[in-house]
C-alpha cells in the first residue's frame, strides 16, 4: 500500500456504470465529488454526512454512501450510478414502478433511493415487505414519504421475480 499526502493527487482505476474510467482525484476527494466532477451528476449530495442516502451508489454492488467514501477507496471497483440503470430511453424496472407508484416529487432523494432499492433487490429478491421497509428507512425523503417509495419497490420486486399481477 502506498500512503498519499492530504495535497496530493491520485489516479483511481474504476468501471462505472460497466465503463472504465480513470477519476484523477485529490487524496481527501470523496467518490460523490469525483463522481460528480466527471460528469456523473444524478449522485446527489444532500447532508454530506452520510444521513440522507441521495448520494446512495453501488459500490461492487454494494450500497455506499459515497459522500462518505474517499474515491480513492473505489480503486478497482465496479461503481454503478443511478445513470447506469436505464438503457438508452428504456426505463430500469425500478424507475419504472417509482413513475407509476407517484414514488418521487422534487426527485432529490430518487437516485439514492433506486441505488439502495436496486442493491437490495440483487442480494435479497425475496425481501419480505418489512425487510424492504427497514433498508429503505436508511435514506431520507421529504416529499413524498416512505409509503409510496416502498409500495414502488415492492412493485419492481414483484415483476423482477416475473409477477406482475
Amino acid at each position: 500500500m502506498t500512503w498519499i499526502g492530504e495535497d496530493d493527487s491520485a489516479a483511481v482505476d474504476v468501471v462505472v456504470n460497466g465503463r472504465p474510467a480513470t477519476l484523477r482525484v485529490p487524496a481527501r476527494r470523496t467518490l460523490a465529488d469525483a463522481l460528480r466532477d466527471d460528469g456523473r451528476t444524478g449522485t446527489h449530495l444532500g447532508c454530506e454526512h452520510g444521513v440522507c442516502g441521495a448520494c446512495t451508489v453501488l459500490l461492487d454492488g454494494r450500497p455506499v454512501r459515497s459522500c462518505l467514501t474517499l474515491a480513492v477507496q473505489a480503486e478497482g471497483a465496479d461503481v454503478e450510478t443511478v445513470e447506469g440503470l436505464a438503457d438508452g430511453p428504456e426505463l430500469h424496472v425500478l424507475q419504472r414502478a417509482f413513475h407509476e407508484h407517484g414514488a418521487l416529487q422534487c426527485g432529490f432523494c430518487t437516485p439514492g433511493f433506486l441505488m439502495l432499492a436496486l442493491g437490495l433487490l440483487r442480494a435479497e429478491p425475496g425481501a419480505s415487505p418489512e425487510r424492504v421497509r427497514e433498508v429503505l428507512t436508511s435514506n431520507l425523503c421529504r416529499c413524498t414519504g416512505g409509503a409510496p417509495i416502498v409500495r414502488a419497490v415492492l412493485a419492481a420486486q414483484r415483476e423482477l421475480a416475473g409477477d406482475v399481477a
